[in-house]
Formats: C-alpha cells, structure tokens, sequence
C-alpha cells in the first residue's frame, strides 16, 4: 500500500509541527536530543513535526514544556485552519500587531472585539472566538485575549474516558498549577496522593511532582485551568511525559 499524500495531512497538524520544528531549532536542539529530554523517540518527533501523526496530551504538553513555550504559545502560532476529522484541531484569531507586540487598548482596535466607540473592552475575548486546541479527546480553549507570557489560563474539557498520560508514565513539568471543576469528575493523581473531583471542587499542586488526569466516568468533565511559572523554569532534561 502506498503512504498517504501529503494532503491527507491535516492543516493544523502540520502548522503545529511547523510551530514545534521552528522553536526547536531556535533551541538549537537536534531531533534526537528533544527525543531524549522528553523520553520519546526520535521518529516520534519527526513525525509530529512533519505533521504525519499527532502527539499524546502529555507528549505534546513534555515537547512544549521542553522546549520553554506553552499551550497559549502553540495556539498563537498554529494558524487559522478549520477541523479535518483529525484527533488534532486548532483554531486561532490574530492577537498580536504586524509588529509582534501585543494590541494597545490606546487608540487601537483589537482583531476580537469591533470597535464600538465608548462600549469597546479592551483584553474582551468572545466564547466564538476562543482560540483551541484538541489532541486525543482533551480539548483547551485559551481566556486570554492575547499570548499572556506569565499565566495560561484555559478552560479544559476532559471527555468520558480521556487521560493525560498512562498510569505507568507521569507527566512533570515546570510551574504551579490550579484548576477548579465546573462539570464532571476528574481523578487526580499528584506526587503521592490521590482522590476524584467533583463540580465545585478546586486543587492546586506543584507541576514537577509526577501527576496524570484522568476522566474514566460517563460524562465529560469541564474544568478552569490555571498554569503561573511554567516558562520561568528552564527545561528539564528529566521532564516526563507520555509516548
């Protein structure tokens, strides 16, 4: 059987591996020494990078936390590409200027909000316009108008039976992270504790404790995110994720 065609490929995998391969190389790290740092192979990351396959949650959370970006920083770059059935989907608007800084609410009219003289919010981000990212059935959706380069804050949608990493391969990464859960359960595991959310409850944990997400109950679970610090932190070699 002859390999798929290159337009087989969906749009916005292929602009994430563009995005991966580009801070990468900015990085000045080969294939092989991302491949180490994240304990993935190397063939892995090629092929994320060409966009022939798409990576796991916590794959692609280890390659982004490897490499200093962060979720926003992927949704930012990853262009403005509809759905094609794949596992993966991104969609973004504009939120920088021609000059790569962020909007000035002086004078100026940001892509997401029209201009409505008096009444305009400057940072206003409309639900349709909320930029995504969906890898094996979690689906992040950022609140923040722009890239903010201190905190991720999303809004995460774990499915019935979606996990952030297997059982026997914890993530870690730099940062602080809290979430609280509007709907649904979710199991948490950090460092060596251990118990189920429900809708109402709240945790916060040091992100370089081993921790994995998981949602084995019926329904979907919908939570708020917050990531503080994440990209303060210098790559870890031992960072952890998923293959």
């Amino acid at each position: 059987m002859s390999a798929p065609a290159p337009e087989a490929r969906s749009d916005a995998a292929i602009q994430l591996g563009m995005r991966l391969r580009d801070a990468r190389q900015s990085a000045k790290l080969s294939v092989r020494e991302l491949a180490r740092r994240v304990d993935v192979s190397a063939s892995l990351v090629s092929q994320v990078e060409l966009g022939r396959t798409t990576p796991s949650v916590g794959t692609l959370y280890a390659l982004v936390s490897a490499l200093g970006l962060s979720l926003d920083a992927v949704m930012q770059d990853a262009g403005q590409f509809p759905s094609t059935g794949t596992s993966l989907r991104v969609v973004e608007t504009p939120a920088d200027n021609e000059d790569g800084q962020p909007w000035s609410s002086e004078g100026a009219v940001t892509p997401l909000v029209p201009s409505t003289g008096s009444n305009e919010l400057p940072g206003l981000l409309e639900a349709k316009d909320r930029p995504k990212l969906r890898v094996d059935g979690v689906l992040w959706e950022r609140l923040t108008a722009e890239n903010d380069p201190n905190v991720e804050l999303l809004r995460v949608t774990y499915r019935s039976g979606t996990e952030s990493c297997p059982p026997d391969n914890l993530m870690r990464h730099g940062g602080h992270e809290y979430f609280h859960i509007l709907e649904g359960r979710l199991n948490v595991e950090a460092g060596s504790s251990a118990g189920t959310l429900s809708a109402g409850d709240s945790i916060n944990f040091v992100s370089s404790a081993p921790h994995r997400l998981s949602n084995p109950f019926n329904e979907d679970c919908i939570a708020i995110w917050v990531v503080v610090g994440r990209r303060s932190h210098q790559p870890d070699k031992s960072v952890s994720p998923v293959a």
